[in-house]
């Protein structure tokens, strides 16, 4: 029996008994502490063979996996490895009676360059198109030369918060500074709650905070792992994601300004608007705007494909940035925009425990203001000492 989630443990063998099962792990994106622990019971009473055991000593490897009729448990000797050993030579080196366990996953399932590497390549190929054609029309066009640099300084704004975003620390939580994050935040009762561990990092979860199964960690004051930027976006770098997303969207915004003004004034200095042509029956026609389009496409096919696709990425990208803003100003995470959608409300929730009606609201928003300041200076214990 086999089945895909995020991962796949195929062809497991205990090396005592050799009995074979296909079984699947849903390693949320890496991390393998999930185990056997919600899909054993899914199981027919013949795959019920092994078990997740909980263990702490490795924050992002399978855990170990035990054998219900022999006794045999499954260690990690690295990444893409799993072997089955006996329960008493779990702390030794030797593998002699190991057999081999062949771990797949999906290239979505842990950090990767990969959309790193599809974000430069966008730009490049966006870049390359504008200043092969559309910066050199325009300038034998006499558009302003400041006009036709903007998007290239708006590149360089928005290349420095991409990698001030990508390298930065976003918060992530250890232990020696657990203590004094766990004070910043106060838990709400509902969407966070105190005395609640993280079951990998084994500390208790700082409210705002949540683990991230890409990066393997807790990460304070988490909004959401962005993969074009390969890194969380967390207390600490989330000043730089908010101008790294507007300078972005402004970019694209830009991009297609430009563009649409250089088919605009191709259009106008070829008088076309004022043209007709033919159709195949021997019609004449004034000229439309869809035959308009096509003759453009037809003259400049890059620059037309290239501002379709800056035109839905300036929309898809003001949308998100409009998104980010609404989050910001109520002092709100995407994470816990997310979980308190499903209570119902953003902003205020209605739970009923024990027949008696409780009303949430968002504890943590101090203003507009004072959420914005938040954003590019967190707080610290020292500064809510203050305010308390």
């Amino acid at each position: 029996m086999s089945r895909w989630f995020k991962g796949k443990l195929h062809g497991c063998q205990c090396a005592a008994c050799r009995i074979k099962v296909n079984f699947v792990v849903s390693c949320k994106f890496w991390c393998f502490r999930i185990c056997f622990r919600n899909y054993l019971n899914t199981f027919p009473p013949d795959d019920r063979h092994f078990r997740g055991v909980t263990s702490t000593a490795v924050a992002c490897a399978p855990r170990l996996f035990c054998c219900l009729l022999c006794g045999f448990s499954a260690v990690n000797t690295d990444q893409e490895r799993v072997v089955m050993l006996p329960r008493r030579q779990l702390g030794s080196t030797s593998i002699l009676h190991a057999q081999p366990l062949t771990v797949r996953l999906s290239p979505f399932c842990y950090r990767s360059c990969l959309f790193v590497a599809l974000h430069v390549a966008l730009q490049a190929a966006v870049y390359g198109e504008y200043t092969w054609e559309v910066f050199v029309y325009c300038w034998e066009l006499q558009f302003h030369l400041l006009l036709l640099l903007l998007p290239y300084l708006l590149l360089a704004g928005n290349m420095g918060c991409f990698i001030l975003c990508s390298r930065a620390n976003p918060g992530i939580i250890t232990k020696s500074n657990h203590a004094s994050l766990v004070k910043i935040y106060a838990y709400d009762g509902v969407l966070f709650q105190k005395g609640v561990a993280c079951p990998t990092c084994n500390m208790e979860k700082p409210a705002r905070s949540k683990h991230c199964s890409f990066c393997g960690t807790c990460v304070h004051r988490f909004d959401h792992h962005c993969v074009w930027v390969n890194n969380c976006i967390g207390a600490f770098n989330a000043k730089y994601f908010f101008l790294y997303l507007f300078s972005l969207a402004a970019t694209a915004a830009a991009i297609t300004t430009i563009t649409a003004a250089f088919l605009i004034q191709v259009v106008l200095l070829s008088n076309m608007m004022h043209g007709s042509y033919i159709d195949e029956q021997g019609q004449e026609h004034a000229v439309e705007i869809l035959f308009l389009v096509q003759h453009l496409f037809l003259t400049f096919p890059r620059v037309v494909f290239m501002l379709g696709f800056v035109i839905l990425l300036t929309l898809v990208l003001g949308a998100y940035c409009c998104f980010n803003l609404y989050l910001a100003l109520t002092n709100q995470t995407s994470n816990e925009w997310y979980k308190s959608r499903r209570y119902g409300s953003s902003r205020r929730l209605t739970l009923q425990p024990h027949d008696r009606q409780v009303v949430y609201k968002n504890i943590y928003s101090k203003g507009v203001w004072m959420n914005l300041k938040e954003i590019f200076k967190p707080p610290t214990v020292l500064e809510r000492k203050k305010t308390t």
